[in-house]
């Protein structure tokens, strides 16, 4: 059977492992993400999608990386509060992970081989790449880190 991305375990902020089972018939954006790049100021457009869209069906999940860069240095708690007071942020912020490498986290490495990128890369270039999920748990397309949040809304809301 293929997996989805339902079938993928993983840490919150506070390290308590989240079945992904449970957001079973919502539609995701799965971003990795990092508090001191360039891109952190997607996180209010991020933000801005999510509160529009959430009653309908709609979840973002933010992944801290602080493999590009090192520009996520901080602890989960130090993350979490940090998109929370510059941001606003209230959409799920999971435990930072790898999402390149050996050592990537399973459901990174399930979303790279099922959305490849540019000239059919499968590694992640930067921080905010993000991943589209349709409502069966399926990676529907992947987005550049330069891609704007609020540019995703189309493609968001037709699987809404």
């Amino acid at each position: 059977m293929t997996k989805t991305v339902y079938d993928f375990t993983c840490s919150d902020s506070t390290g308590k492992p989240v079945d992904l089972g449970e957001y079973r018939g919502k539609v995701l954006l799965i971003v990795n993400t990092a508090s001191k790049c360039g891109f952190t100021p997607q996180f209010a457009g991020l933000e801005s999608v999510y509160a529009d869209l959430s009653d309908r069906g709609f979840e973002v999940l933010g992944f801290p990386c602080n493999q590009f860069g090192s520009q996520d240095p901080g602890s989960n708690a130090e993350i979490s509060e940090f998109c929370q007071l510059n941001y606003g942020v209230t959409f799920p912020m999971f435990g930072k992970v790898n999402v390149n490498g050996s050592d990537a986290d399973p459901l990174f490495q399930h979303l790279k081989s099922s959305a490849r990128g540019a000239l059919g890369s499968e590694g992640i270039k930067w921080n905010f790449t993000k991943f589209l999920i349709n409502r069966e748990g399926e990676v529907v397309k992947r987005y550049a880190p330069t891609t704007k949040p609020e540019d995703l809304r189309k493609d968001i809301e037709a699987l809404l």
